[in-house]
């Protein structure tokens, strides 16, 4: 019997409601589950109480506070610009050297909005619900103007550490913490395994070495807002427009 409960692992689904609360509906160990639908076995339930009440407590508990609400914007928006200062901030910290910009894409962002109050761990999971890797490469700036060209033809992304002008849908005027781009520089850059891999037509990154340590975005969000918390800071973002649009 240890040896299943050792294997066991949770399937989360978010029951909306107000407040929200989040409760672990199933339980599933490979393709076998347990649900509210199913025959219920009350010594199975009996056993795997203390994990879905560890799941629904985890969930559940709050993590930081948000100043203001944070909105999704496109290209620019409070809720993006938050994301990408996580990830920068925890791509420096996990892989211990400097990182020069972060990048979400926009279909990656999957609430319009994280309002005003105190945050959950279950609100990170329905803001990034996918289990994108938290990766880091190293890139020529000729190969980084390349990849914001290929932004600036959607409109532009979430992204920090890095700012630009879209004008005739390329990427213009760019500066790297703050200084211009210089395409004989090597850059490092952060981006979910996901994007680095080909995802949204970036097949420019996909032939870059990743470095990864196997550090989820998601954790990543959770432990910038707990280290905001640990600090007395609330969870804030600058409305600055990191992407601006151009003449054309």
């Amino acid at each position: 019997m240890k040896k299943i409960i050792t294997f066991l692992s949770v399937a989360l689904l978010f029951v909306a409601c107000v407040p929200k609360v989040y409760v672990a509906n199933e339980l599933a160990y490979k393709g076998y589950s347990i649900n509210q639908d199913a025959k219920k076995d009350d010594a199975v339930l009996a056993l795997l109480k203390p994990y879905s009440d560890s799941v629904n407590a985890t969930m559940n508990g709050i993590i930081g506070t948000v100043a203001t609400t944070l909105e999704k914007g496109f290209p620019n928006g409070s809720l993006g610009n938050f994301m990408t200062d996580a990830m920068l901030a925890a791509a420096i910290n996990q892989y211990s050297q400097n990182v020069d910009g972060a990048f979400v894409n926009t279909g990656g962002i999957r609430l319009t909005q994280v309002t005003a109050g105190p945050i959950t761990t279950g609100k990170i999971f329905e803001l990034m619900p996918f289990d994108n890797l938290l990766i880091i490469q190293k890139m020529s700036g000729t190969q980084l103007q390349v990849f914001l060209d290929h932004i600036s033809t959607r409109g532009g992304w979430p992204m920090a550490g890095i700012t630009f002008q879209i004008k005739n849908k390329k990427a213009i005027n760019v500066l790297v913490k703050g200084k211009p781009i210089n395409m004989a520089a090597t850059y490092t850059i952060a981006n979910s395994d996901y994007v680095a891999n080909g995802g949204d037509d970036c097949i420019m990154l996909k032939a870059l070495p990743q470095i990864t340590n196997g550090y989820l975005i998601r954790d990543a969000i959770i432990g910038y807002v707990k280290d905001l918390t640990a600090s007395g800071k609330r969870v804030e973002a600058n409305m600055e427009e990191r992407v601006k649009k151009g003449d054309g």
